[in-house]
């Protein structure tokens, strides 16, 4: 028994490196350069802070759009159409052009569940496609920030910061309504 024991040990052992000769004579595979991996890590980044947002959107009844717990923050349905408005101003800035909805105006404008829905995912498209269109050689490319010229990437990961700011104030949000917030949902949690 114990020399069976010792044989299987020494095949599992043994099994990985006879798995990464393969008999041919392929190269190595190269890790992926600094460049990609930045971009990887802007689109997964958003991947996920636009995933809670969104689901945000949806999950919470349109009666508590206007909850907010006291009176000088704002209500949940402002904060995200605070956030589409930053997604345009991020991600315009990121493509080196002016936001297609000026700052501060889906705040103002869109008061309803399903007027915030539609400008939040108007705003996750456009976003979209300047993420997917992100590549190692143009994410270091700059572009104009005020006075100042920046990395196309830095503004798509402020913006990707900012929907995690306030995806933590809608999770407040969500709990003081007794509700279970997205993330914490698609976990099993409670």
């Amino acid at each position: 028994m114990r020399s069976i024991v010792i044989t299987v040990v020494i095949g599992l052992m043994a099994a990985p490196a006879f798995a990464q000769s393969g008999g041919s004579a392929q190269k190595p595979q190269e890790a992926p350069g600094a460049g990609a991996v930045l971009v990887r890590i802007a689109q997964n980044g958003w991947a996920g802070a636009k995933r809670n947002i969104v689901e945000s959107a949806d999950q919470m009844p349109e009666a508590d759009y206007s909850f907010k717990p006291v009176d000088t923050v704002r209500t949940f349905g402002q904060i995200l159409a605070h956030v589409a408005d930053s997604n345009y101003f991020y991600c315009a800035r990121s493509k080196g052009e002016e936001p297609p909805v000026p700052d501060g105006t889906l705040e103002k404008t869109a008061t309803t569940k399903s007027a915030i829905v539609k400008a939040l995912g108007e705003s996750v498209a456009y976003c979209d496609a300047v993420y997917s269109a992100l590549t190692a050689a143009s994410a270091a490319d700059t572009v104009k920030a005020g006075n100042n010229q920046i990395p196309r990437a830095q503004p798509l990961f402020s913006n990707v910061a900012h929907n995690v700011e306030h995806y933590g104030n809608l999770v407040t949000y969500f709990r003081m309504k007794k509700m279970v917030p997205p993330s914490t949902k698609r976990e099993g949690g409670s």
